[in-house]
């Protein structure tokens, strides 16, 4: 979305919750944080508040996964800065630097927090290097990934997408509704934080839209997906909100509502294991609809709504905790590239 000087998700003031002292300090190998030997070197082009947040994620959190260099575009940049503070290897020279480092020879992934325009060369870049690019920006190039999901449909992809922050947060509701009974349509209004919405995201809100509804069809599993997004201007910031419905057409007895239900708890568990901010905010509702219009289906529709109610709120590793949007784009990004090592073998579990 953004320049890589800001990170496709915008402008949101980094801050990690800890002293900077504690927060520019390496992870030591003391048995909380991942040591070095046996993991896959990553690289993150992007030096914005998305790039940083996925290096401290990435030094803080994985044990699959070691950071091996950043590239950014601006030498003054405070993310290359911290990084370096980090003891990452780092470039001012975008793709190019990153693949004269001699740090890129062992890097097995690449996380692309750029551009769409962008990505486009980077992926080729990195593909032409036999690089796994794990994709941020909504140039969707390669297939789109939600981890709980479809993650195991798209290992051998040379160039994996992560649709959008709003994709990430309520794909997997509409995929546990759709595995126990057919979704007719699906629609999710995602609420975020104004101030965690930089230029490059309201430059960009209609490729949000379109990108996030076509998800919600390819790997959500509804016949017809919408999204919408609301950029909520209160102070003090609120954090992410998404509302799920889905449109069952038929009866559903009481028995199929309970295994709706618990999908979509059984699937909200899983989200939380990489996004602990992650919850229901409400029990699971289910309301009659009888004959009506629904405009998207483009005719009457009788059967059931789903309504799922959702909170995201971030970790605080380096962005603020209201800005769980971005976070479950970063955790969502990490999860994938983590599970992809194991498979491919890179890793033993």
């Amino acid at each position: 979305m953004s320049p890589a000087t800001t990170g496709p998700g915008g402008t949101v003031p980094a801050t990690d919750g800890t002293p900077p002292a504690a927060a520019d300090t390496p992870p030591t190998s003391d048995g909380t944080v991942p040591a070095t030997d046996g993991t896959v070197p990553v690289a993150v082009i992007g030096s914005g508040n998305i790039g940083t947040d996925l290096t401290i994620k990435v030094m803080r959190l994985s044990r699959t996964l070691r950071m091996g260099a950043m590239a950014g575009i601006d030498p003054a940049s405070d993310g290359l800065a911290r990084a370096a503070r980090l003891k990452v290897a780092t470039t001012a020279g975008g793709i190019d630097g990153l693949v004269e480092m001699d740090e890129f020879a062992g890097v097995k992934v690449v996380f692309d927090a750029t551009s769409a325009k962008a990505h486009v060369r980077n992926a080729e870049v990195a593909r032409r290097h036999g690089k796994l690019m794990v994709d941020l920006t909504p140039a969707a190039l390669g297939p789109f990934v939600v981890p709980p999901v479809n993650l195991e449909e798209h290992l051998d992809a040379p160039d994996v997408n992560m649709v959008t922050c709003g994709g990430q947060a309520t794909i997997p509701v509409v995929a546990a509704v759709s595995r126990i009974a057919p979704v007719a349509y699906g629609e999710i209004v995602a609420s975020i934080a104004s101030r965690s919405a930089g230029p490059g995201t309201r430059a960009n809100i209609d490729e949000f839209t379109e990108t996030t509804g076509e998800a919600i069809r390819a790997v959500g599993g509804a016949a017809v997906g919408k999204a919408i997004i609301v950029l909520n201007p209160a102070e003090p910031p609120l954090v992410m909100r998404d509302t799920v419905y889905c449109l069952v057409e038929g009866a559903v007895d009481a028995g199929t509502r309970e295994r709706i239900a618990a999908s979509v708890r059984d699937m909200a568990a899983g989200v939380r294991e990489y996004v602990p901010g992650y919850r229901l905010k409400q029990d699971i509702q289910f309301d009659p609809v009888e004959d009506v219009v629904v405009p998207a289906l483009g005719r009457r529709f009788t059967g059931v709504r789903v309504s799922v109610f959702l909170e995201v709120l971030g970790a605080g590793h380096y962005l603020p905790d209201y800005a769980g949007n971005l976070d479950i784009m970063t955790s969502a990004a990490v999860r994938t590239a983590e599970r992809i090592a194991v498979l491919r073998g890179w890793v033993s579990t």
